[in-house]
């Protein structure tokens, strides 16, 4: 396995909607990063800028509007139907809220086999220690295997997704705000668990949050949207101590502190105005209306990513 091999590749990826005759919804408009083996990545934003439509779009529950998804180099949008069986063992996806994404008329055990029997994995005795085993490695017992998802917690249901995405033993995850449905106090139980079963299992993620603090502690690089595009990415390290686009800035303004002394005195960077309605963008920097640095050329021109430190990318005109 070569070091730093690049095992997803997001190609200028496009995802529009048409709403009614005439309007587009740009969800994701012209979106390019790459993720390496082993490694988490973090994409980051407010609710609305893209990011969960993001990793749908590159496990193809959406279908793309324009772009290329290279998943271990073959492009996912266009797999034969041989190919997209075999593609869905290597990724899987968590979503966000545990309890929708469960069938509610299905056990927890048929819940976790379905895709062991799709896949033709297991079968009889062996499948059945194969879903005990399952449950057993996302912290739940055996016994669990009979009952249904409205029998468990939020915290246990998501485990169950957990467990379900890991059945088919695959090497790339998109977990999207898997914690954001979750008690604070389980949400940390939720992310030590991903972390530990990346260790185990080589595991690579596309970690989709908006809870920055917890980005930062499980992701070793981020990526940051808004309204559909990406405005900045980085190690996660260098991203925290030198934010460089000012939307980047203002997001970790927001992140609270556990000192009161540091708290009380540290600047929080206010957004004025509304963010754009992504059907009809401006032209432009789409977030120069907030933008306390805006110039001319932000009305003007589109800022393209461009580096400005090794890893380090920034759209942005005036920094």
């Amino acid at each position: 396995m070569a070091e730093n091999e690049v095992i997803l590749d997001v190609q200028n990826l496009k995802k529009y909607f048409f709403i009614r005759k005439g309007a587009v919804l740009k969800a994701v408009d012209d979106v390019s990063f790459q993720v390496r083996r082993g490694e988490v990545y973090g994409l980051v934003g407010e609710s609305g800028c893209g990011k969960s439509t993001t990793g749908r779009t590159i496990i193809r529950l959406y279908e793309a509007t324009g772009g290329k998804v290279i998943f271990e180099g073959k492009d996912v949008h266009r797999l034969t139907a041989q190919e997209q069986k075999a593609f869905t063992r290597r990724m899987q996806m968590i979503f966000q809220d545990p309890y929708a994404s469960l069938n509610p008329r299905m056990t927890v055990g048929d819940i976790i086999g379905e895709a062991i029997d799709i896949h033709d994995l297991a079968r009889g005795k062996e499948r059945m220690e194969r879903i005990y085993e399952l449950l057993r490695t996302v912290g739940l017992n055996a016994e669990h295997a009979n009952r249904f998802p409205h029998e468990f917690s939020g915290g246990q249901r998501q485990r169950i997704g957990i467990a379900r995405a890991l059945a088919v033993d695959p090497s790339f995850i998109i977990a999207d705000e898997p914690i954001s449905a979750l008690d604070v106090s389980i949400q940390a139980q939720v992310v030590n668990l991903l972390r530990r079963l990346q260790r185990e299992r080589g595991l690579t993620y596309l970690f989709i949050a908006h809870d920055l603090s917890m980005v930062k502690y499980l992701s070793d690089r981020v990526g940051v949207m808004y309204l559909g595009k990406l405005v900045e990415e980085a190690p996660s390290g260098e991203l925290y101590r030198n934010p460089v686009h000012p939307y980047t800035k203002a997001l970790l303004s927001a992140i609270p502190i556990p000192d009161p002394q540091i708290e009380k005195n540290r600047h929080r960077i206010m957004l004025q105005g509304e963010v754009p309605s992504p059907v009809n963008p401006p032209p432009g920097c789409r977030f120069r209306g907030r933008c306390p640095l805006a110039q001319k050329i932000c009305a003007e021109t589109e800022p393209q990513l461009r580096e400005v430190a090794p890893g380090h990318r920034v759209a942005c005109h005036v920094v």
